[in-house]
């Protein structure tokens, strides 16, 4: 892959946010909050395609799933984009609205977030990586939970559930397997409070971006080796469903929206009441404007790629804070 320029709107962006271009050897995957108000990391970027690229390879060489670099380039061949193609890398990220302590994973973005204890400077760190999920039938829980083990070159024990599915499909599979290429786990594996829950490697990394698990949560081996040299056992694991997510950068707001799962779409179709929960929470007792319109299109959307929907309107400086608003710029 050949590093290519950033351009249009993305430019912009990068402008804006003054964070991380991304190499396209080794991907950056780690980020500091020096305002922790803000929400935003990372900028979006591109590279063009050679001949020997797929999809998948350019994004694992950027710390992407494949729903992501998927998503952001519609119409792009996965096995043959072909010689300088010019693909989107979706590197900007808007932090999930959750408590940024420990491990979040974001089951929808298939995303994981670290935010190890803060130095002495008090500078938040952010370390993010993609992740293959829990499939249809096997959903990946929502829970609060901690790392409560850690392994090297686990064994694996597969559930009867499990085995049993193997062997209805004529794969069946023995009570433990050693490490080695035929281990599902890879080669490190950090098990939850859920003790049938881990976060681990893979011996298919071309699952990562995918619904393919059984439940567990799945890393680039590369990723799952750094990630586990630096988390600690009882690091807290908060595991949350947000498709929609809303942050600041500034007195700029953003809305970044990916598909929700499918057993969700009662719960999301057409519905913005967890995009006003989040409005409200960044804003705080400030007011804010917001392009309604603006926000329905990137739900439909939904690439993975944040936007700018408004701003924060600051407080009177008499009188108390001003009432919030929803506005359309339409």
């Amino acid at each position: 892959m050949q590093t290519g320029k950033l351009t249009g709107l993305y430019r912009i962006t990068l402008i804006l946010i003054s964070i991380f271009i991304f190499a396209s050897v080794q991907a950056a995957v780690s980020f500091t909050l020096e305002n922790p108000a803000d929400s935003l990391i990372g900028a979006v970027g591109t590279v063009y395609s050679e001949q020997k690229d797929t999809l998948p390879d350019i994004a694992r060489a950027n710390g992407l799933g494949f729903q992501e670099i998927k998503l952001a380039n519609p119409g792009v061949d996965t096995w043959l984009p072909g010689e300088g193609k010019e693909i989107v890398l979706p590197t900007l990220y808007v932090l999930p609205a959750t408590p940024h302590v420990g491990i979040v994973l974001n089951i929808p973005e298939m995303r994981l977030y670290y935010f190890p204890p803060r130095n002495t400077d008090h500078v938040s760190e952010v370390i993010t990586h993609p992740i293959g999920i829990g499939r249809p039938g096997w959903p990946t829980p929502y829970i609060n939970t901690r790392i409560i083990q850690k392994k090297t070159r686990p064994h694996w024990y597969p559930p009867e559930s499990i085995r049993k599915e193997h062997a209805e499909q004529g794969d069946p599979l023995p009570k433990r397997v050693p490490p080695g290429p035929d281990n599902p786990l890879g080669n490190y594996a950090m098990r939850l409070g859920m003790p049938e829950y881990i976060i681990h490697g893979t011996n298919r990394p071309f699952g990562i971006g995918m619904r393919v698990s059984h439940g567990c949560i799945r890393l680039y081996p590369e990723d799952i080796k750094s990630l586990y040299q630096q988390v600690k056992l009882r690091t807290p694991v908060r595991i949350v469903n947000q498709p929609y997510k809303v942050g600041r950068y500034n007195d700029k707001i953003y809305l970044e929206a990916h598909p929700y799962l499918e057993e969700d779409t009662e719960q999301f179709e057409g519905n913005l009441t967890s995009v006003v929960e989040m409005l409200i929470e960044i804003t705080g007792d400030q007011g804010y404007e917001v392009d309604w319109v603006l926000v329905e299109s990137i739900i439909a959307e939904s690439n993975g790629i944040p936007v700018e929907i408004g701003r924060i309107i600051a407080t009177e400086p008499q009188g108390g804070p001003k009432k919030q608003e929803i506005v359309s710029t339409e």
